[in-house]
């Protein structure tokens, strides 16, 4: 494509894809748990959104939590503790269901009847390039319309898709589109 950064960072510029920054921000909405894994109580409620239902249950075994019932039941009870491998599979299995069941709803949060949602994009940061080399790049918004590649893209963990959704919503910021292909954050709110 046209535009593209092929030695990003070459004279000290600094940022994230801009599509890494959308994901982050949806991950802020998706509202995971807090308390980490590695905490009684963070693994409880992990254990306990992933086994509470069937769909749920298998959900998890999906995403990639393959242990038996009684090892989960043991967990559950406290009698015994997941290891570090373990503990990691639950957490990208929570990560996982939780992003598919948070990403319907997400998307039409984030549609707003047809209105879309004001995305705030805040330039890379050049402040470690010469100045002859700085480009002049602003913060921009944009209005984006089309929520449902870019949900379902983060909603499977497809960093691909999702730089591709996204650089199709950013087309729309005119010529200068690949100034905004980095950037330092990406907000918006639903």
């Amino acid at each position: 494509m046209p535009e593209r950064n092929i030695e990003f960072g070459k004279y000290g510029a600094r940022g994230i894809k801009g599509h890494e920054a959308v994901a982050r921000q949806l991950d802020a909405l998706a509202g995971y748990i807090a308390t980490p894994v590695t905490v009684r109580r963070g693994l409880l409620a992990r254990l306990h959104y992933l086994t509470r239902t069937g769909h749920a249950h298998a959900a998890a075994r999906a995403a990639g939590l393959t242990v038996t019932d009684p090892t989960l039941r043991a967990w559950l009870k406290g009698t015994r503790s997941p290891s570090r491998k373990n503990l990691a599979a639950i957490e990208l299995a929570y990560r996982t269901v939780r992003r598919q069941n948070v990403a319907r709803y997400l998307a039409a949060r984030l549609h707003r009847d047809g209105r879309g949602t004001r995305v705030e994009i805040h330039p890379l940061n050049q402040s470690g390039v010469a100045r002859p080399h700085q480009r002049p790049v602003e913060f921009r918004t944009l209005n984006v319309r089309r929520w449902d590649r870019i949900v379902a893209a983060w909603a499977t963990g497809d960093d691909q898709e999702l730089d591709t959704a996204w650089v199709d919503q950013v087309i729309d910021l005119g010529s200068q589109w690949g100034q905004y292909e980095y950037v330092t954050n990406v907000g918006f709110a639903a």
